[in-house]
């Protein structure tokens, strides 16, 4: 919708905001209104505020990307800190969602503090979500590097929702550019828009198939606790059950048992516990899976002969941790880290490595670049130490797996990853669910992980099976003891594991449709030309799509009675198996139009079969 060409522009109602100074602000400040051209869903004129602080000598242009969305762009001839500030109406607003996970989406206040995110730590990207999950407002910065302050919350003076984002600007730096959705589709749709926007220019390498295929990791089942032994016990048992990696995290550097990150750093093998680290790979390679090691990168402890070499070249001390920061901005720092990383794929020949903690590089309040830095702001540190440790990977193995972690999970990391995990949320299905489905919709080209997968020894079948079905739509990282588990606990680990791997194509690359994120994402969908993927997390109905094809509903909810609803008579062949995969009926429904309940166990699967 365009905006008639006598609207003008007006004033935002003042909206009280804590901190903010009574008096004047010291030099120079200008502020500007800019039209959008985009209407509100009440028929007003959508109009960017603008204010400079430092300069009066920027550029603003807007340009017309599709019908109700718009590009708009600031330029600077000197440096200048470059605020917006835009509002909606809020009316029918449901959720306010944004990539750090949060259980209630409630809406904030619009005195909360604005978020920072940057190249290490979160993404500039936010949507205020309506009734039927339709997007009220998405709005994304172009800018995935260096530091972009994001802010939103409720104006109570006047019922409005605003955006606010904030950029230090400068002659030779990037532009601002915002990214403003206002054409009510799916939130979804529009957060794949601005994926697809990010993505623009953007090399990836690719993603090895390893990487989308279910994986093992030693975190929460051994903990520390690992050497050749128990890593090659735990991939031959998941070599049988169709698992194609593992990752070996914490505890291989090191002999000491008590946590803590006093003793990372140095990243040498413990020899006790992994004599020949390089035949332990080949043996796990002959296995057939994939091999995956653990790296703090950031983290250099106080128990390493590292730790004096290294100790004047931190960013902060973390004494609870027995460890330090490491700065980046120092090339030092940057040649020891990629050194020592790449062992991993030049000595031992492993299939990839898992990067962890980058997000500890990120600093509200960096300090100045130290003596001996080649790089001024820590973002560069950090894109050169990851873009170099990338190139020194690649020339070995051109597909090496690289696996990052929420909360960094930004676009401009993703030429330096091949896969995204859910951060650590042990035995929490739903929270496993919701950071999927979060890191889904921003993720590019990388594969989803799910956080590892654990259970209680004593958990049923079934509740086994509703953890897996929470991380359907990712790649599961499974992490309990193999050789423990009950034979009904085995049985639906391999179902289900059958289950991601047959229809990894449309659970993870098709299009993804989850509904109410206020509610935590109650049901998910996710579909391509043949087949849609239906996950139930709660007793709502189940809507067949148009047209012939398959449809699976995992149900993870306790009520077993799953309503279809069809909009026209159908006749469809209907196979219900439950969470181990053992059928329990296979029958032809005469689907009438509307409502039609279907019995599928906690845990089970109902497969329909629908001809033209």
């Amino acid at each position: 919708m365009t905006t008639p060409p006598d609207a003008t522009p007006q004033q935002p109602v003042p909206a009280w905001r804590p901190n903010t100074p009574a008096g004047d602000t010291p030099g120079t400040v200008v502020d500007r209104q800019l039209a959008t051209g985009l209407l509100h869903s009440t028929g007003d004129p959508l109009t960017v505020h603008l204010t400079g602080l430092g300069s009066d000598r920027w550029e603003t242009a807007v340009t017309r990307v599709e019908d109700g969305v718009v590009l708009i762009e600031v330029t600077a001839a000197d440096a200048v800190t470059l605020h917006a500030e835009w509002r909606v109406p809020c009316v029918g607003a449901t959720a306010y969602w944004t990539p750090a996970t949060n259980a209630s989406r409630w809406l904030p206040p619009s005195w909360t503090a604005p978020k920072t995110a940057s190249l290490a730590l979160g993404a500039p990207v936010a949507s205020l979500v309506g009734t039927h999950d339709r997007a009220l407002c998405t709005a994304a910065a172009g800018e995935t590097s260096a530091p972009v302050r994001v802010g939103a919350g409720v104006v109570e003076e006047s019922g409005e929702f605003a955006f606010t984002v904030e950029q230090e600007l400068t002659p030779d730096g990037p532009p601002m550019r915002l990214r403003i959705d206002l054409s009510g589709r799916h939130f979804a749709a529009t957060l794949r828009a601005v994926g697809d926007w990010w993505g623009e220019g953007r090399q990836h390498p690719g993603v090895a198939p390893a990487a989308r295929m279910p994986a093992y990791s030693t975190w929460y089942s051994l903990h520390q606790n690992v050497d050749a032994a128990a890593v090659e016990r735990q991939a031959a048992l998941s070599a049988e059950l169709g698992i194609d990696s593992i990752i070996v995290d914490d505890g291989w550097q090191t002999a000491d048992r008590t946590r803590g990150y006093g003793h990372c750093g140095d990243w040498d093998p413990n020899e006790a516990a992994f004599p020949d680290l390089a035949a332990h790979v080949a043996e796990v390679h002959r296995l057939g899976l994939a091999y995956l090691l653990w790296y703090a990168v950031p983290f250099i402890g106080r128990h390493n002969d590292a730790w004096d070499r290294f100790k004047g070249m931190i960013l902060r001390e973390m004494p609870n941790l027995d460890a330090a920061v490491l700065d980046p901005r120092h090339p030092e720092v940057r040649a020891h880290l990629i050194d020592k990383i790449s062992r991993a794929v030049e000595e031992w020949d492993m299939d990839g490595v898992k990067l962890d903690f980058i997000d500890l590089f990120a600093a509200a309040d960096p300090p100045p670049a130290p003596a001996g830095a080649d790089h001024a702001t820590l973002h560069e540190g950090v894109r050169r130490l990851l873009a170099d440790l990338d190139t020194r990977l690649r020339r070995t193995r051109p597909d090496v797996i690289v696996e990052h972690r929420q909360p960094y999970v930004g676009a401009g990391l993703w030429p330096y990853a091949t896969m995204v995990r859910a951060t650590d949320c042990p035995l929490s299905p739903a929270e496993n669910r919701q950071r999927v489905i979060d890191c889904r919709l921003i993720a590019g080209p990388l594969a989803v992980h799910a956080d590892m997968i654990m259970w209680h020894p004593a958990e049923t079948p079934e509740s086994v099976a509703v953890h897996l079905i929470n991380a359907l739509f990712s790649v599961p990282q499974i992490s309990v003891d193999l050789a423990a588990q009950t034979p009904g606990q085995h049985a639906t680990l391999r179902f289900w594991l059958g289950v991601f791997r047959r229809h990894a194509g449309v659970l993870q690359l098709g299009s993804l449709e989850p509904s109410r994120p206020e509610l935590g994402y109650p049901q998910v969908r996710a579909g391509d030309e043949d087949t849609t993927v239906v996950a139930r997390y709660a007793p709502l109905p189940v809507a067949l799509p148009d047209g012939p094809g398959t449809l699976l509903v995992a149900n993870a909810d306790a009520d077993p009675v799953v309503l279809l609803t069809a909009g026209r008579p159908e006749r469809a062949l209907a196979r219900v198996q439950d969470c181990r995969g053992e059928i329990l009926s296979e029958t032809v429904l005469d689907l009438v139009a509307g409502v039609n309940p279907v019995t599928v166990p906690t845990g089970g699967l109902l497969t329909l079969t629908r001809a033209h």
